[in-house]
Parts: structure tokens; sequence; C-alpha cells
């Protein structure tokens, strides 16, 4: 049976359109047609509806830290011992009952999909489990409970940091992360997903965590793993030059799977790549054969200008993450140098100070405005294309409002306090997660009326969290 959507204002791929008609089918949009009253029966939405908001970096297990690491000052590298604590304590049931209150709250935030840059792989010590994707598993399981499509990013960490006299080995919690060399992390990362008989809400990605936890002869292992459907039918690409001998797919959209990767977060970061290499953590993927319309460089904030030229000669996807960017005090990415270099831009919540996609989307532009002192950087169209850009996680046949793609979609109210009074094309620079009333994903309501089909997604949060924080 089908099931028909009426909105007074929805995001088309042209543009904003009024009186819109989306009718869904075994989780496809059968038809969607502009200019056409309401009939009975059919299920009116308030305010705007946008397509399901894409939310392409994620560190579920980091929602933990919200509010609790703002006494003690510092830098991104004292935050993350702070993390580690988090991570240490986790295990496969209370990472499930973590990932499925925060992809809940993800939902409630408007994101259909979400890419989880999973790297906590194994128990207390590297000890592996009986099963040695329990944890991707378990987010597998709170995704499908939440209601959300998952990309599951598998990542590679394999070194505990990176300076001018090499890799340092990995050390306390982060042996949790490692599994010996990239040969070996692929056997563990190859799971099933919707394309080869595996769930139908995952897609399965890698992830090289950084230069700085991944050795460069390492580099185009993980890339090729990933680009050969980790050992199984190769997909279509050509060579291209680089030290490396890499290779990038032939042209945008013929791709595998996603292959993500942390860029240039840190100057840190950046000066220990040119003191063991001699060449930018961009330089270094672009000479190993790394760079290619199906890389997403997280962060992206420190680059020259060659950096920016080579993510928008390969077509890459940069993923910015302002809420977290600012948090963690990391600086202001270049992302309209980005985006007129040929890169494309997608958005996410990463360490989760806040998941609200809206925000991110509005952030994009409002620190372009800090750095620069212009308005308008990016247009309000530009912000929705990254906030919906689901492709750069491997769901190419979602993000739009059309016939023959998957029926996600998010109503958002024009009628709070916030949305009142706002023009409904610019509804991004005004709404907030609070203002989203009805979530579908793939044709299944996940959040109507704004609460989500778990119930009290606050009591699910509190429940998973304090735990994690007692007796420290």
């Amino acid at each position: 049976m089908s099931t028909t959507y009426a909105a007074a204002y929805a995001s088309l791929p042209d543009g904003l359109a009024r009186d819109v008609r989306l009718t869904v089918e075994d989780g496809r949009f059968l038809a969607v047609t502009s200019g056409t009253a309401a009939e009975p029966g059919d299920h009116r939405l308030p305010g705007v509806v946008l397509p399901g908001l894409a939310n392409a970096h994620s560190h579920a297990f980091h929602r933990a830290l919200r509010g609790r690491t703002h006494d003690r000052g510092g830098t991104f590298w004292t935050w993350r011992e702070r993390m580690y604590a988090v991570a240490a304590r986790l295990d496969p049931d209370s990472y499930l009952a973590l990932a499925r209150a925060v992809y809940a709250e993800m939902a409630l935030a408007g994101v259909s999909a979400v890419g989880e840059f999973h790297y906590l792989h194994h128990g207390p010590g590297g000890r592996r489990y009986l099963e040695p994707n329990a944890m991707g598993q378990a987010l597998v399981e709170a995704a499908a409970q939440a209601g959300i499509r998952l990309t599951l990013l598998d990542t590679c960490y394999l070194a505990g940091g990176l300076s001018g006299e090499g890799h340092a080995p990995l050390e306390g919690t982060q042996l949790r992360f490692g599994d010996g060399d990239a040969d070996a992390w692929a056997l563990v990362a190859d799971l099933r997903d919707a394309t080869d008989g595996g769930p139908a809400h995952v897609r399965v990605g890698g992830a090289i965590h950084s230069v700085r936890a991944v050795p460069r002869e390492q580099l185009s292992v993980v890339a090729a793993a990933v680009r050969t459907n980790f050992g199984g039918r190769p997909f279509a690409y050509r060579a291209v030059g680089g030290d490396g001998g890499g290779a990038r797919p032939a042209a945008d959209g013929v791709t595998g799977r996603p292959l993500h990767v942390h860029l240039s977060e840190q100057p840190a970061e950046n000066q220990a790549c040119l003191d063991a290499h001699g060449l930018t953590p961009t330089g270094l993927l672009a000479a190993e054969g790394v760079l290619g319309p199906d890389l997403t460089a997280v962060h992206a904030t420190h680059l020259t200008g060659e950096d920016i030229g080579l993510l928008g000669e390969h077509r890459a996807w940069a993923c910015f993450c302002p809420t977290t960017e600012r948090d963690l005090a990391d600086g202001i990415g270049p992302a309209s140098a980005l985006r007129r270099s040929g890169a494309r831009l997608c958005l996410g919540s990463d360490q989760h100070a806040v998941i609200d996609l809206l925000e991110e989307a509005r952030a994009l532009e409002m620190h372009e405005r800090l750095d620069s002192l212009e308005r308008g950087r990016l247009t309000p169209e530009q912000l929705v294309a990254a906030a919906t850009a689901q492709e750069s996680i491997g769901w190419a046949d979602a993000g739009r409002l059309e016939a023959g793609a998957r029926a996600d979609l998010v109503a958002v109210r024009d009628d709070t306090v916030r949305t009142a009074g706002s023009d409904p094309a610019q509804i991004l620079l005004s709404a907030a997660a609070a203002d989203v009333d009805t979530l579908v994903v793939d044709g299944r309501v996940a959040v109507q009326d704004g609460r989500h089909r778990l119930g009290d997604v606050g009591r699910l949060l509190r429940e998973a969290i304090d735990p994690l924080w007692k007796d420290s």
C-alpha cells in the first residue's frame, strides 16, 4: 500500500516548491508533485519538508562527554584523555544502550542516516571478543532500534601518534582500537551490508583514522581494501599518478564503499606529517593514491592552498563538524574555498557536543562570516545540500525528494518561537533540532509530533551515560 504526505512547502531538487504531495511505496518515493492541493486521506505535514538529513561523521560514544569536559580548559589533546577514559569502560552491551539513545537523539534532529567512524573494536588491552565484530554489531542493532540507516565506517587505527621520529606504538586505551596492520584490519572490517545480503539499513565503508594513526605504507592498503569491496568484486578504477601507485574511481558516482579520513584537524598533525614525510597530510594522501571522489576528508581545518587544490581536483568530500570544531578549539576550516575548488561539502556532529544538523549547517555559514567578515558565503540552498549529502556516506539513492529515491523526509515546523515569520526558503537559518516534527526513513515513521518511537530519549541517554561516570 502507498502513503501520501502533503506539505505546504518542500525542498525539491530544483528549489523550494509549494503545495507538494509525496507518495511513498515500498520505501521509495513513487511520485513527488508540486502545485497540487492535498487530498482527503493525505498525511499533512507541518512547516517545511526537507530530505532526510545526513550526519556524515559520528563517534557515538563521545556523546557521553557532553557537559563533562569544560572544567579544566586545555586543548583537543587534553580533551582526548577524558574521551579515552569513557572508551575504556564500554562493552558491547553498554555500547548498544548508548548508541541506541544517541541515534534516537539524531532521529529527533531529523537525521535519517549516520556515518559512524568506528574504531572501538576490541576489549580492554586489545583483547578480541569471541565475535570479532561485537562492538560494530552493537552499532548495527542500535541504528535498527532507533529507526535510522547506518554507514559503518570501520576504521583502521594502528599507531599511537606521529612525530619526526616516526609512529609511536598504541598504548593504554588505544590498544582497543588496533588490529596489527591494515591487512588484518580488512579481514575484520569485511561485513555484509545492504548491498550483499546483510541488514537493509546498513552500508559498510572504511576509514583511515588519520596519518597520525596509520603509517604511510599502510595508507594505500586500507584504500585498496575498501575500493575492492574488502577483497570482493573490484569496482571500476583507473590509475592516477602518485608515488604509492594508487587508484581512484573512474568517474563521480562510480565508487565501491565510502572511504573517510580525519584530515588536518590540528596544526600539530600537519607539523608531525611534515617532519616525518616532508608532506602535508593531504599531500601524503595524494602521493599514496588515496584521494578520490569516494573520499571524505573530515574536518579539513588547517589546509594549505595546495591542499585545497588537491581535494578539489579529486572531487573529494569535505566534512565539516562546526559545533565540534569550535568546542575543541580546532579552528575554522576553508569551506567556501574548498567548494570553489571543486570539493563537495557535507556535515557531521562528530563528538556530539550538539546533535543538531540544522545548527551544523547554519554554523558552516556563520563561521565563514566570522573568518571573512562577509555574509552570504554559502546560500541557503547550498546549506541544505550539505546537510542532506547522503552520497558522502554511501547512500547515493537518498537525499532528494524525487520519484525513485529512498523515502526519507523531515518536516521542520515554521510556527515555533524560533521559526515563526521565517521565509520557508531560509528555514535552516532559524530552525533548531527542537523544531523537527516528523522524520520518515525509508518510508517508515521514526519521529512523529516531535516524539521518537522509543519514547523518552532523555531517559535512555541518562540510563546509558550515568554508569560510565560512576566512581570517576
